[in-house]
């Protein structure tokens, strides 16, 4: 039974292909020693996972190990998510995606009321001021993060930190700014007439059956949330996350899942089960930055000398770290999370990639 039981893992993680399978899984193995990576990976062809591997604790103080079913906070991915909610409501004739914000938001006090547009909120082309600008690790060690470590409703992130004034003119440079997306919240909560986590359960969650999936509240105790921790330099040791209030980054950044839920909202997309082909045209429409709607397009991704499109949605608040990296004429995905930010995640996925793509 011992050897049937060996038998069926080794099928499970070589699978795909001995060889291929097994340099990928060599590889992971070196790299997550080297880099002390804690967290769980999965590899997927063709909407199937063909490798699955968990890493390191969820919990340093009690030893708890990470597994195939612990949930992460998945940081920016929750981008893709908000990207694909908007679409949606442009395919219902809900939303006009050249419309500026004031038409969903009328009462929206920002300087880009009547000058930004929801493709610009999408591809963060919006020149409003960054809420993450003055932010660092220096000054939250000494004065906390007034954004993420305070409570506040969606509506205070809103106003006190997603309304300044524009720093660019909208549509003519790109900046990450958490603040596109929290409009982006606001304004699914405004059209729909729900909040934006009760529509993301009913318009993706529930349909896909993603059960391990949701918006991460400091004051709920959700069951296999792996806690986090990051390196500080300057007291070269691992240490807690810095206190904060995870909803606060909302339709930016607050949900959780498990690397099976991903897979699973990445199958979905693909499949064009959430979006139709026009639809997830425009998503994939490489910009400044080659930048989409919530997500990276890289159109001539070299691997081995050939050229691939890479769709790319890393997420990094702290210690949470998270990747999705799917190349599109392959059908290939990588999705990686993890509790630690011991690793860059872009080289990881890289790497992994150039052994499971000939």
């Amino acid at each position: 039974m011992r050897k049937l039981v060996f038998l069926a893992s080794l099928f499970f993680c070589f699978g795909n292909g001995f060889g291929q399978s097994s340099r990928a899984s060599l590889f992971i193995d070196s790299f997550v020693t080297k880099n002390n990576f804690n967290g769980t990976i999965l590899l997927a062809r063709k909407n199937k996972a063909w490798y699955k591997k968990s890493f390191g604790s969820a919990n340093f103080q009690q030893q708890v190990p990470n597994t195939a079913d612990t949930r992460y906070k998945i940081a920016s991915i929750t981008k893709a998510f908000t990207s694909v909610l908007i679409l949606q409501l442009y395919e219902q004739g809900k939303i006009d995606l050249n419309k500026s914000i004031s038409a969903y938001l009328p009462d929206y006090k920002g300087e880009g009321a009547n000058k930004v547009t929801i493709v610009q909120l999408l591809n963060m082309t919006s020149g409003i001021h960054n809420m993450d600008a003055d932010l660092t690790l220096e000054s939250a060690l000494k004065s906390g993060m007034p954004q993420y470590s305070l409570p506040h409703t969606s509506d205070e992130i809103l106003t006190l930190f997603s309304s300044g004034k524009l720093e660019t003119e909208p549509g003519k440079v790109w900046d990450y700014n958490n603040a596109d997306y929290i409009i982006l919240g606001k304004i699914i909560e405004r059209v729909t007439g729900k909040t934006f986590e009760e529509h993301l359960q009913a318009a993706i969650l529930q349909p896909l059956q993603m059960a391990n999936t949701g918006i991460a509240y400091q004051h709920k105790v959700i069951p296999r949330l792996a806690d986090t921790y990051f390196y500080r330099d300057d007291i070269k040791a691992m240490v807690n996350d810095l206190p904060a209030f995870m909803e606060n980054w909302y339709a930016s950044g607050a949900m959780y899942s498990t690397v099976d839920d991903i897979l699973k909202f990445t199958n979905a997309l693909f499949e064009k089960k959430l979006l139709q082909q026009t639809t997830l045209d425009l998503m994939f429409t490489s910009g400044l930055n080659e930048y989409g709607y919530g997500v990276w397009v890289y159109k001539d991704y070299d691997i081995h000398h050939k050229h691939y499109t890479i769709i790319k949605r890393p997420g990094s608040i702290m210690g949470a770290q998270a990747m999705l990296f799917h190349v599109l004429e392959e059908g290939a995905t990588i999705i990686i999370l993890s509790n630690t930010a011991t690793t860059s995640l872009d080289e990881f996925a890289a790497k992994i990639a150039s052994r499971i793509v000939e």
